[in-house]
């Protein structure tokens, strides 16, 4: 290969992109949207949901569960009402999650050491939300009921029991829970993506329909010569756009990476390179701008975002798609930012994932190089 040539490509690349408008506002704005809506918008967790009562007990047993559902950091208690109808409209009108009905003999079953059940309404509408919800409405309901079962055993003048089964947990890595932890260096996978695949699936597809693939057939350029030339511009928006991801993560959200960062740049040369790879081979295939970046969208971005374990676990999935998530390199780069962002893993974890990379980069390269031979570079 020739430096020379491949720095006239490269020159001739960035003419381009810093004419084109469009260009340049998919590498650097949208990502930086990306960042500021998953960060901010996007949100896994389940907290301070609204919850109405209707108490037609109104006794100190009653008033002393909504205080302490109240206090707590998952539930707002925002109404009070008096009929259970008012509740059900409250659901049905989205403005209430929970719903909480106390019978008027419910202080009394207490205190005559009987059961004393009470109606709780979920919306289910969102059954992942629903499911967290009924876990944290389940676990607040245990947790009142262990202090009633000791005040019983301190009226019967009795020794409490300790449980057989005591699980002490410890949570490691994401010791808050925060979803926004995990989603934040998720984004990264995704803007790589944007700048890598959907912009490279554009530029050989541009020589075609302006006629100067032809001019470029006939210049005394290898195939690899054009294709390093025209990613080069690229890998470097890439990495640029990836250093301010990682920037604004700590400085916006406080999120740091807790493994090495030249492992980052590393894995993250790697699996852009993957990007850059496939946005290129679409680019020779269809040999069209709009269809390039159709397909682009379907087969990068979209499954990316919904078949790389980003969002949506791969174990919740079908048996087909679980296989498919493994073609998908994005899969394996999010796996490689948790250990980095989350679990502070070393190369002697990650590698795996990054072999796997380079697999695909292999791959890519190869049937690259082989379409543009036959066309005759």
């Amino acid at each position: 290969m020739n430096p020379l040539r491949i720095t006239a490509i490269v020159r001739k690349e960035y003419y381009h992109l810093i004419r084109d408008f469009r260009s340049l506002y998919l590498a650097f704005a949208i990502p930086l949207i990306l960042i500021i809506l998953f960060g901010y918008a996007l949100s896994l967790d389940v907290d301070h949901v609204e919850t109405v009562v209707v108490d037609h007990d109104h006794s100190e047993a009653s008033r002393d569960f909504i205080r302490k559902l109240d206090a707590s950091p998952y539930f707002l208690v925002s109404e009070r009402l008096s009929r259970l109808e008012d509740a059900i409209a409250r659901l049905d009108g989205n403005q209430a999650k929970v719903a909480i009905i106390f019978p008027p003999d419910f202080m009394k079953n207490l205190l005559a050491d009987r059961e004393a059940p009470m109606q709780i309404l979920l919306d289910g509408s969102d059954p992942v939300f629903g499911n967290i919800l009924r876990g944290y409405v389940t676990a607040f309901t245990e947790q009142y009921n262990q202090k009633l079962l000791l005040k019983f055993f301190n009226r019967q003048n009795l020794q409490p029991l300790n449980a057989p089964a005591d699980g002490r947990i410890r949570v490691w890595f994401n010791e808050d829970l925060e979803s926004r932890n995990f989603i934040i260096p998720g984004i990264i996978a995704i803007i790589i993506m944007i700048v890598g695949a959907l912009l490279t699936s554009l530029v050989i597809a541009r020589e075609y329909e302006n006629g100067t693939m032809e001019t470029i057939k006939s210049l005394p350029i290898k195939a690899g010569e054009l294709l390093l030339g025209k990613a080069i511009p690229y890998f470097f928006i890439g990495l640029t756009d990836v250093l301010i991801a990682i920037l604004l993560a700590q400085l916006l959200f406080g999120i740091v990476m807790k493994g090495s960062f030249w492992l980052m740049i590393a894995a993250v040369s790697l699996y852009l390179s993957v990007a850059l790879s496939l946005g290129l081979l679409i680019s020779t295939v269809t040999r069209s701008q709009l269809l390039a970046n159709q397909i682009a969208i379907l087969t990068t971005y979209l499954p990316s975002l919904l078949l790389s374990n980003f969002v949506f676990p791969v174990m919740n999935m079908p048996q087909v798609l679980q296989w498919l998530t493994y073609a998908i390199p994005a899969t394996y780069f999010i796996d490689i930012l948790g250990g980095i962002y989350l679990r502070n893993s070393g190369f002697a974890y990650l590698w795996p994932s990054m072999a796997v990379l380079a697999f695909m980069l292999m791959i890519l390269s190869a049937a690259n190089f082989i379409l543009l031979k036959k066309e005759g570079l």
